[in-house]
């Protein structure tokens, strides 16, 4: 993949990192790419669908494992707009994807280097290649921006009149 590719492609994870935003949810978006075209796509919604397991990523996997009818996901990059968590990263190097692609790093909680390195992991049966920092700004700006709005909004129901 091209830089250019990449880029592309973290433009569509970003757009759906909003819809996470619309609902009230942390903007992660992830979109899984194989032969060039789209066979998943997520953004986060544990909240809305009760489901610890409901990030954007989970949900990519799910469905691109429906798409090819196989739970290896062979040859496939996910694009994410967060640096994964040890549950998705786990859940990366269970489907063999080849590649991940990830904005913002996530220095409390990210698996792929950042905290952990779960798909690095020499004792791990399936390396994954990672690709880190694409479109970085962006994917950082947008969920500072969420959390600026959270604390706001936190503050403005504190301070406001019984």
């Amino acid at each position: 993949m091209t830089d250019q590719q990449d880029q592309y492609w973290m433009r569509y994870a970003l757009q759906l990192a909003q819809r996470a935003w619309q609902a009230g949810e942390v903007p992660v978006g992830a979109v899984l790419v194989h032969d060039d075209r789209i066979i998943g796509e997520g953004w986060n919604r544990p909240i809305g669908q009760h489901d610890p397991t409901a990030h954007a990523e989970i949900m990519a996997l799910r469905q691109g494992g429906q798409a090819l009818q196989n739970y290896r996901l062979l040859d496939a990059t996910l694009y994410v707009t967060l640096e994964p968590c040890t549950m998705c990263a786990g859940a990366m190097v269970h489907s063999r994807i080849g590649r991940l692609v990830f904005g913002a790093n996530d220095e409390k909680t990210g698996a792929a280097g950042s905290l952990l390195n779960v798909l690095g992991h020499p004792g791990m049966n399936h390396q994954v290649q990672v690709s880190s920092g694409i479109l970085a700004q962006e994917c950082a700006a947008l969920l500072s921006d969420f959390f600026r709005m959270r604390r706001e909004q936190k503050k403005a129901r504190r301070s406001a009149p019984l």
